[in-house]
């Protein structure tokens, strides 16, 4: 019998996507779900969903944002970027 810490060795890493392979369509799928999924707070105020799915797409667009896939689940989610890893590059 395996222990925890081995179980956790084997473990596949999540899988970043660049929002950039998908297509406009497949692309437009992930970040409604994420959007559907997260249900965000934005205050007192009501943001249209085609507003909220405008958001995350800019934050992919921009680099804030990045779509992960899990191949462990098969699912998909969109993380927050830290600012010094944006663009592919780690802060040192």
């Amino acid at each position: 019998m395996s222990d925890w810490w081995d179980d956790e060795r084997e473990r596949t890493l999540p899988i970043a996507v660049p929002h950039t392979d998908l297509s406009d369509a497949a692309l437009r799928g992930v970040v409604e779900s994420f959007v559907l999924r997260e249900g965000t707070d934005y205050g007192e105020r009501d943001v249209p969903h085609e507003a909220k799915v405008a958001q995350v797409i800019q934050q992919l667009e921009r680099g804030e944002a990045r779509i992960m896939f899990d191949p462990e689940t098969q699912s998909v989610q969109i993380v927050i970027v830290q600012p010094g890893e944006r663009r592919g590059h780690r802060a040192t």
